[in-house]
């Protein structure tokens, strides 16, 4: 990416070439800056002269200078510390991450290379600056330069600012205010950011009778990380349901939703659930590190004949495997392990997947849609006429699906797909059970494995 200092263009120059800005416009804002002071982006807004998307828009087209919108990252800990809070405030920057001796800041102002001189001089690292509203920015230096680093130091914080317990008949921009106190802000993003450091599957915020549980799935196995005070409840799961945008004023009936953020340079992504309980709406977010890599099936821990069975059943040309076990035991990892050892360019092969949890070259990768009405039977549908080699069904939930699946693997493609069942020989049962023939099954079915997630000693 080009850097800002290296160049010698003006702000005002550029806005002119764009067709933003008259010369007259610009002599009028440069007459007002020797007059009051201030930077020549901030005297043109006040003027009205151009708007704040027509500086990121102009930077991002002449300079190469990409926008970043703060709301939807996390920042860690680690990377915060490495520019000082005097530092960030004085010149309105923030650190997204660090990648070897590059650091990327968020800046209100790109082209100001004082800023980006003291900040290499105080890092010693290489800058690569990119666009951030000045709001955005102030908003992220107060939220992070706070001093908390714990998710308990976070819930101390929140609690200290005495927020009542929201009920029933609550206004909605009470409780939007509630969700958007920086204190609660803080708390949630502390909790999701110490969640994915430590390889965490799920996040469980459980509301009692005196305390809200927080609680980490990791390996397989709950465990409690925090409890921290009641009357935290209602700003956390306001908060949560404003960033997955769901409905902050319903909490008689369950919601789904989804929330797709940046921690540093990882994706990540979160689904999340919330259910209403005596004591409050419980939450569970599903976490998803999209930028995790992906094992190859040696990494998974099969025994060498398990291996070796499995890899003969997916080399075949046609037909149906399956990969069955309960909720959380790796199924999805299996998968998309043994798509990725099977992608190459010889072959056509297509997902249908409830989402499109991690993205595999040379795979093309559809998402169920019930909205529009794509589901697993009308995408496998449509699949079938892509000319496909090889097809992998996120889940088989329904007879249409199944049988759909089925007739797939005996018109000559091989398909993958998962089952929610306890054992391989279950895999058979669910099959019938969901209206398939018995034949059928018998004619298509290659082979099952059944896996549970075994936790194994560090190899340190």
């Amino acid at each position: 990416m080009p850097q800002p200092q290296q160049k010698r263009k003006m702000l005002g120059e550029m806005l002119i070439a764009e067709g933003l800005l008259s010369n007259e416009q610009l002599k009028r804002a440069l007459t007002e800056q020797k007059t009051h002071g201030g930077r020549i982006g901030v005297v043109l807004k006040s003027l009205g002269l151009v708007t704040e998307d027509d500086i990121i828009k102009v930077l991002g087209k002449q300079m190469g200078i990409h926008y970043v919108d703060l709301s939807g990252i996390i920042i860690e800990p680690e990377v915060i510390q490495i520019i000082p809070e005097m530092l960030a405030r004085r010149h309105q920057v923030i650190p997204l991450y660090k990648k070897g001796s590059v650091l990327t800041l968020a800046m209100a102002d790109p082209l100001n290379v004082f800023a980006i001189d003291d900040v290499k001089r105080a890092t010693g690292s290489e800058v690569e600056p990119m666009m951030s509203k000045e709001s955005d920015v102030m908003k992220a230096i107060d939220r992070y330069y706070s001093g908390t680093s714990s998710l308990e130091e976070a819930a101390r914080e929140a609690d200290r600012q005495g927020f009542g317990t929201a009920e029933e008949g609550d206004a909605v921009l009470e409780l939007s205010k509630l969700a958007e106190d920086t204190p609660v802000v803080k708390f949630v993003n502390t909790m999701i950011t110490q969640a994915i450091k430590e390889g965490s599957s799920d996040i469980h915020i459980e509301p009692d009778a005196d305390v809200l549980r927080i609680r980490f799935r990791r390996d397989g196995l709950l465990r409690e990380v925090m409890t921290a005070p009641r009357n935290l409840q209602s700003g956390v799961a306001s908060r949560i349901k404003i960033m997955a945008d769901l409905d902050i004023a319903e909490k008689r009936v369950p919601q789904d939703g989804r929330i797709q953020m940046k921690m540093g340079d990882r994706d990540i992504d979160i689904r999340l659930s919330t259910l209403p309980t005596l004591f409050g709406e419980k939450i569970v977010m599903r976490l998803l590190d999209k930028s995790r890599l992906l094992l190859s099936l040696s990494d998974l821990g099969f025994s060498n004949e398990a291996l070796q069975t499995f890899e003969k059943m997916i080399q075949r040309p046609y037909g149906l495997v399956l990969v069955t076990g309960p909720t959380g035991s790796g199924k999805t990892t299996t998968i998309y392990s043994a798509l990725k050892q099977l992608s190459s360019v010889e072959k056509n092969i297509v997902t249908i997947e409830d989402p499109v949890e991690y993205q595999i070259k040379l795979i093309n990768q559809v998402p169920v849609n019930t909205k529009v009405g794509v589901s697993f039977a009308n995408g496998l549908r449509s699949i079938l006429r892509q000319d496909p080699d090889i097809v992998m069904v996120g889940e088989i939930r329904d007879r249409e699906t199944a049988t759909i699946a089925i007739q797939a693997a005996l018109t000559g493609h091989l398909v993958l797909s998962t089952l929610h069942t306890n054992d391989a020989a279950g895999a058979i049962a669910r099959l019938v059970d969901m209206g398939v023939e018995p034949f059928l099954v018998a004619s298509s079915l290659i082979g099952i494995a059944a896996q549970r997630l075994v936790r194994k000693v560090c190899a340190a």
